[in-house]
């Protein structure tokens, strides 16, 4: 006799595992090589390959402001958003019920009420802890939400692609992003450990247009629907003389173009790399980047998360990487106030790159992230002073240190780094 309810599970478990599979596989062929250093990042060579070889140009006048903490974060990004005579577009991965949620809706329901295009692509993992109801208001006064890869039944392969891109475009012309999240963690000014370190950045200029192609790219494969004309993309004058460029990439297109940028800026490196990362856990590809830069005199240090996480796996698998790392010289220092959620990485005193990309696979691989790069040594000199700030406030690891670690906590980080692709 046939044994339905067998099959039954068998056929589940099936299903499951090759939904599981799908799901963690990587598309496209990987980058396997190393990257050479043939020019240094001020080279016009290394222009035209960041501007050619891997697609956005780099626009000239641009006027660039850096916005520290939630304190300053917040206020100029509503402050833009009431200012919305023609339209909006706002893609983030975390949007949280709470103060901040409210004022953000508020304000997107205010403009929508008063004919501005508002258009909400929200991450569907990121935004699960938002209240249904203040999205019903939005929705319910001119507001387009939209949930990417909300689960359907054609999209289960694409489960784990999530977008981590944080994007706000104002009528076109006023662009902002970094690592902020839509939640209360994120406001105050790092004041204690419940209210996180973060940066942000606020750009006026020809760039701007890129911000919003970014955007297109996912609302359209959210909705199907394209927005076009001169509310989103308008005549945009020079706003200062700042050249710089917006990246993006994404497992259906482009999946290594975030990992090959930050791969060619480090081969690239003459003097020093400053990396401020809330989630390091680098591959080995670019483990081998930052040492081989070491080895050839790049003054390199880094910048994450100490104890106060809102991960502690990463951390774990982040410091098993770390041997390789502290024998070439690169100093590893670690947050001790609060969490640490930047994500900017400064080379030779001239590229600066920030945005939603964490130095780690899942980011370079499985989500879709947009970065911002800025090409200014004044820009540069800033976020330096800034990184200094933020060293003052660390604690570095040594190689003694790190070597003298208890066994078992080898042991767990060594377990954690084993996962490490989906970290």
């Amino acid at each position: 006799m046939i044994n339905f309810l067998h099959i039954g599970i068998t056929v589940i478990v099936t299903l499951g595992a090759t939904l599981l599979a799908a799901n963690l596989m990587e598309g496209e062929k990987k980058i396997d090589t190393q990257v050479e250093s043939l020019y240094a990042v001020t080279d016009p060579q290394f222009l035209r390959s960041m501007g050619v070889l891997l697609g956005p140009t780099i626009m000239k006048g641009n006027q660039v402001q850096h916005l520290e903490n939630g304190a300053k974060i917040f206020p100029s990004m509503l402050d833009a958003i009431r200012s919305a005579n023609k339209s909006i577009t706002f893609e983030t991965y975390i949007y949280w019920s709470g103060e901040i949620g409210r004022k953000f809706a508020d304000a997107l329901r205010e403009r929508a009420r008063a004919g501005v295009k508002v258009h909400v692509l929200l991450d569907w993992v990121g935004s699960a802890k938002m209240d249904q109801g203040m999205l019903e208001e939005m929705q319910h006064d001119g507001v387009e939400v939209e949930r990417y890869h909300q689960p359907h039944w054609y999209n289960w392969t694409r489960l784990n692609n999530r977008t981590h891109r944080k994007l706000l475009v104002v009528d076109g012309r006023i662009g902002f992003t970094g690592g902020v999240g839509i939640a209360d963690q994120w406001d105050g000014d790092a004041q204690d450990k419940s209210h996180w370190r973060d940066s942000h950045f606020r750009i006026e200029g020809p760039a701007v247009a890129e911000f919003q192609a970014v955007f297109m790219d996912n609302w359209m494969k959210a909705t199907g629907r394209v927005l076009h004309a001169s509310n989103y993309f308008p005549d945009i004058p020079d706003a200062g003389n700042v050249a710089a460029q917006m990246f993006s990439s994404s497992p259906t297109g482009g999946s290594e173009s975030m990992h090959l940028m930050y791969l060619l800026s480090i081969a690239s490196a003459k003097k020093s790399i400053l990396l401020s990362s809330s989630y390091f856990v680098p591959d080995d590809l670019a483990l081998d980047a930052l040492v081989a830069a070491a080895k050839r005199g790049v003054r390199i240090r880094i910048i994450m998360p100490g104890e106060h996480i809102d991960t502690e796996l990463v951390r774990r698998a982040s410091r098993a990487r770390w041997g390789g790392l502290l024998e070439a010289g690169v100093e590893m220092h670690e947050y001790l106030p609060t969490m640490f959620h930047c994500k900017i990485m400064v080379v030779d005193d001239f590229l600066v790159s920030t945005g939603s990309t964490n130095f780690d696979n899942r980011s370079f691989r499985l989500n879709d992230e947009a970065n911002l790069n800025i090409y200014d040594a004044g820009f540069a000199q800033q976020m330096t002073q800034v990184f200094e700030n933020d060293l003052k406030r660390s604690r570095r690891i040594t190689l003694d240190q790190w070597q003298d670690r208890p066994v078992t906590e080898k042991l767990i980080e060594h377990t954690s780094s084993l996962i490490g692709q989906q970290l």
